[in-house]
């Protein structure tokens, strides 16, 4: 049974009514003019915000609603809309409006054949916009169907300027030499190290039994059943491998093992879909080896969380842990994840971003000689031998000079351009 025009009537007009008065952090995202966008991430990312942020740009430009048409799927009086209940929105905007408008479509994945229906949007010269949280809508399949018709943005949890932002931190001129500007952002930065960026984290006081809940909703619902998954007890053991070992290159024999060791059977085949789910719900970040073998490349991954407060669930003494994992989420935010790798030769680079020639080693602390023996000279011989990259050692508060490196803590990088000129 097709859904009524006068439902989806009114769905538009009070979805209006929840963008004009939203209160929305602005984030770094400048949207071409004429483009078309699919945006993706994990669940409450902040995907639906910037949608909202695109309206305002919109209307400030001198847009009105009656050329703006925003769908959010997931109302609850939409849970029957069917793929031929597509063309009533249009058909529902025009009976109120007369005008063909922009098109914005929120948390669109789980209605059949959406991409067709956003490719015949696109043919038919109209802008649209579509949100999703599971990373399936870049698939071959939809991009094939998309037709090089959209741009696709990974929208991320905050990051660490965003998260001021919504704290009301406004960083003043030289603010790293005020103390009390300093003090303060150091404070936030020990809560966003720990609980993470996602936006709904600042609503919440209990912040790990959101965080908790969140990753619920993540590993029964997009992973395990949207993928079939009859056993989640394997696919939680798995993710929780992936969080202990977030530092250290994974290969699927060894996951498999790990999962075997339980009592739990799996083949290979079967833990490398594993997996994958998890990096299509965009739970996991996987990064290569950048100087590895092709084999090596798809089978010695790095697994990295897309939220600090995510992978801080899983974790005993976490701080080295959640240093490093901050530290690859935000370069795969700046860079784009498919330009961020990993480097295991003879000693390991922790990142390196060839686009930019920035290399980046990771450490929480220097101050023990151990620690800087194992950290400092690798780093040291690879800047010699690229004198035209930038190199640079990340902790979480301390600041040198290290011959040719630079030592900075974690808060004064996240709010600094180091590495992008």
């Amino acid at each position: 049974m097709s859904i009524s025009k006068d439902i989806i009537k009114q769905c538009l007009l009070n979805k209006q009514r929840e963008v004009d008065e939203a209160v929305i952090v602005d984030r770094s995202i400048d949207f071409e003019e004429n483009g078309n966008y699919v945006i993706v991430g994990v669940r409450h990312a902040g995907k639906s915000y910037l949608l909202y942020q695109r309206v305002r740009q919109l209307q400030e430009a001198g847009m009105g609603w009656d050329e703006i048409l925003f769908v959010d799927f997931e109302d609850e009086r939409l849970a029957e809309f069917q793929t031929e209940d597509f063309d009533s929105l249009l058909e529902a905007h025009l009976e109120l409006y007369g005008k063909k408008p922009v098109v914005f479509l929120d948390e669109v994945q789980n209605i059949p054949h959406w991409d067709k229906f956003v490719r015949r949007l696109a043919d038919s010269k109209y802008r649209v916009y579509v949100t999703g949280s599971n990373a399936k809508m870049l698939s071959k399949e939809v991009a094939t169907t998309l037709g090089g018709r959209f741009l696709i943005y990974d929208a991320y949890p905050y990051s660490f300027k965003e998260y001021l932002t919504a704290q009301h931190v406004e960083l003043k001129e030289h603010w790293e030499y005020d103390t009390i500007q300093r003090s303060e952002v150091k404070r936030h930065l020990n809560e966003y190290f720990y609980y993470g960026g996602l936006p709904e984290i600042l609503l919440f006081k209990n912040k790990r039994a959101m965080l908790s809940s969140l990753y619920q909703k993540i590993y029964l619902g997009d992973i395990c059943a949207r993928n079939n998954i009859k056993n989640d007890r394997i696919m939680n053991i798995l993710i929780k491998k992936m969080a202990e070992s977030v530092k250290q290159p994974l290969s699927f024999n060894r996951l498999r093992n790990v999962i075997v060791s339980t009592g739990s059977p799996i083949s290979v085949p079967t833990t490398i879909d594993y997996v994958g789910y998890a990096a299509d719900s965009w739970l996991i970040l996987p990064m290569e080896n950048e100087v590895g073998k092709l084999t090596e490349k798809e089978s010695q991954k790095k697994y990295y969380f897309v939220d600090n407060g995510l992978l801080n669930l899983f974790l005993m003494n976490p701080e080295t842990s959640l240093l490093e994992n901050m530290v690859a989420v935000e370069l795969c935010r700046r860079y784009s994840k498919e330009n961020v790798f990993y480097m295991n030769a003879e000693k390991e680079i922790d990142f390196i971003v060839p686009e930019k020639k920035f290399a980046i080693q990771v450490s929480y602390s220097i101050k023990d000689y151990a620690t800087w023996d194992r950290e400092v000279p690798p780093l040291m011989k690879y800047a010699k031998a690229h004198p035209d990259w930038k190199c640079l050692l990340i902790t979480y508060d301390e600041e040198s000079t290290e011959e040719s490196l630079s030592v900075l803590p974690v808060w004064k990088w996240l709010l600094s351009s180091i590495g992008a000129e």
